[in-house]
């Protein structure tokens, strides 16, 4: 196995900051042709180790199911690669001959690539797929807690790259991940691909680059009385429950009207989930939130032991914890957003309270 120059301080990332400006600006030049044959390689690498990788972000990070984030990598790889495969990114991408324009596809140059512990190797894929159809270099910005998948995923990935005749130091990564470096990765990156919380994405907001950030989801969701129960009340469980509930657009509470609510609650206890008594909702209140954050102890670890955290005692293979709750601000511990299998249920009077509470 290669190895490669160790980032761990911000004297190494210059280094390596003027090593992928260098080999993005001879990437810059390739032709489509190469370009998608690049992309191809990286895609069937990445796919091939999708199982190994997602046992790494499991085993490393504590958080998930291993299964699950292996449809997560097949996803980043095969779906990204069947989306764009035919996308022309090189040149000229369209002409209008009758006003005499033309739109040519330019490469940004080094993007800032920060990536979260819930999904590191789904994401590191996505991004690096993105960078290497677009003739961008890359910089990954593992999070502490998910360094040694991220950087397996970027070498895998930067490893069949170059096979396939990418210049050498297209993508990069930061072994040893701090707050500092990320800030100096992110002021002098093109442009920033920033996944994670509230305050990182508001950190690449403010950074002085260009930013895409994507952070809290929150998701509320109504079920009114056009809807297919059995099918609504599935759908959200095997949302809710996929990848023990990291997903940020999974949903955080369900809003049910209050004339099929009791219908909609018995739909899920039949599915297996577990409506918390008053007492059990006050403890799982007491371990959501830590100093008025999401507390990272709970994120994605299931409904078992997030139960046995809270001092609940449920049925083995409970798929949710669902606490019906009335109060839709901040100062409710269910309102916020969970990343775990914990809902939140509300009852609503008409469609218009559900779009209130919502």
């Amino acid at each position: 196995m290669k190895k490669y120059k160790i980032i761990e301080s911000s004297e190494d990332l210059e280094i390596i900051l003027k090593r992928v400006r260098e080999a993005q600006e001879k990437f810059s030049k390739y032709s489509q042709k190469q370009v998608d044959e690049i992309f191809k390689a990286a895609a069937i690498s990445a796919n091939k180790a999708r199982i190994r990788l997602a046992q790494m972000a499991v085993d490393e990070t504590k958080m998930g199911v291993v299964e699950d984030k292996v449809v997560k990598n097949h996803l980043a790889c095969e779906y990204i690669y069947n989306k764009y495969k035919n996308e022309k990114t090189c040149g000229v991408i369209y002409e209008d001959n009758s006003s005499g324009i033309q739109k040519i596809a330019c490469p940004i140059g080094v993007i800032g690539a920060v990536i979260p512990t819930t999904n590191p190797t789904s994401t590191t894929i996505f991004k690096i797929l993105l960078a290497l159809k677009t003739r961008n270099g890359i910089i990954i910005s593992p999070h502490p807690r998910a360094k040694d998948c991220t950087s397996e995923t970027a070498r895998i990935m930067l490893e069949a790259a170059i096979e396939a005749g990418a210049p050498e130091d297209i993508i990069a990564w930061i072994d040893k991940p701090s707050l500092d470096i990320t800030r100096h990765l992110m002021s002098s990156s093109d442009i920033i691909l920033a996944t994670g919380g509230p305050d990182l994405v508001k950190a690449a907001y403010s950074s002085g680059r260009p930013a895409i950030g994507v952070g809290a989801g929150n998701t509320p969701a109504i079920i009114d009385d056009s809807a297919n129960i059995l099918m609504a009340v599935n759908s959200i469980i095997h949302s809710k429950s996929f990848d023990n509930g990291m997903i940020c657009a999974s949903e955080q509470a369900v809003i049910v009207l209050d004339s099929i609510y009791d219908e909609v609650k018995n739909e899920f206890i039949k599915r297996g989930c577990h409506f918390l008594a008053d007492d059990e909702l006050e403890r799982l209140r007491g371990i959501i939130l830590v100093n008025g954050s999401l507390n990272s102890k709970i994120v994605g670890q299931s409904a078992s032991k997030i139960a046995q955290m809270a001092g609940i005692s449920i049925n083995k293979g409970v798929k949710l914890l669902i606490g019906e709750v009335e109060n839709a601000d901040i100062c409710e511990a269910l309102a916020h957003e969970k990343l775990s299998p914990i809902l939140a249920m509300y009852r609503a009077n008409s469609f218009d309270d559900a779009l209130d509470i919502a």
